[in-house]
């Protein structure tokens, strides 16, 4: 196998507790040996997967696919933003308040490069953004700052897949439902993907030089991008229909099983 760029999702892909496994930084060391470049990609914030990685040897010199493909970073440089226009911005906050007044139980950030801006600021909403979005700022009102957005993310306490289909169906945007709890709004052409194939772009990488791993839905166009993509056992199903392989879940490490069988030159068995 030759490969030379693996990407991996993080909630509920490679962490199976929130922390990076202390199993995966001799992985990593050994990847960065062979020339393979490891890049997290998450709907995370870049302050926050730099958090996860920056302190331990060879984390610093990472690059990041982060807010979901809005925000691509090459090492230290940023290679890629996608950004929504301001006056959808705040049409998806406005569509955001109009639910809660239906009884919705919603919260929404607003995600740009320079941080993230809510305006729900009770505890409970608060300490869920926080898990996310280490830089985050409580205003009164979201309205000025719906300006160079990348991401519009909503959090829904009951059901977010629901939540999508109720109240933000009819935007122009792309909405994509990113694990049971969270709804991200992004351009039409953002996504996971369009970050991989522009990291391929810079590095001179194939698609079959790629693997990829991801468990839900904001990680389809990401495994299209590679050859080698792979779901995590507890992997929604339409992202495990979608994969070419199969391997054990983030509870049992099972990305950090795969990345050993690819430094020794094997691979998961496909899908019958």
């Amino acid at each position: 196998m030759d490969i030379r760029l693996v990407v991996s999702d993080m909630d509920g892909t490679l962490l199976p507790d929130g922390r990076v496994p202390p199993e995966f930084w001799p992985l990593l060391a050994e990847l960065t040996e062979r020339g393979i470049a490891f890049v997290p990609a998450s709907g995370r914030q870049l302050a926050t997967l730099r958090g996860l990685f920056a302190g331990e040897p060879g984390g610093e010199h990472l690059s990041y696919i982060a807010e979901n493909g809005t925000l691509v970073t090459l090492g230290a440089e940023v290679v890629s933003t996608t950004t929504v226009p301001d006056g959808f911005a705040r049409g998806v906050v406005d569509a955001v308040r109009a639910a809660v007044d239906d009884g919705a139980n919603l919260g929404v950030v607003v995600c740009r490069p320079d941080g993230a801006v809510i305006e729900r600021t009770d505890g409970e909403f608060v300490a869920e953004c926080a898990k996310y979005y280490v830089e985050l700022a409580q205003v009164d009102d979201l309205t000025p700052h719906c300006r160079d957005v990348l991401k519009l993310a909503i959090f829904d306490f009951d059901d977010a897949a629901r939540a999508a289909r109720r109240y933000f169906d009819g935007l122009d945007g792309q909405v994509v439902v990113s694990g049971k709890h969270w709804i991200d709004v992004m351009a039409a052409d953002a996504n996971k993907g369009h970050g991989v194939r522009m990291l391929q772009r810079r590095l001179g990488v194939t698609p079959a030089q790629t693997a990829a791993f991801g468990d839900y839905l904001n990680d389809v166009e990401m495994l299209a991008a590679a050859d080698h993509s792979y779901a995590v056992a507890n992997a929604h199903p339409t992202v495990a229909a979608r994969a070419r392989n199969l391997v054990a879940g983030n509870a049992d490490l099972g990305v950090l099983r795969e990345l050993r069988e690819i430094l020794d030159g094997r691979e998961g068995c496909e899908k019958s």
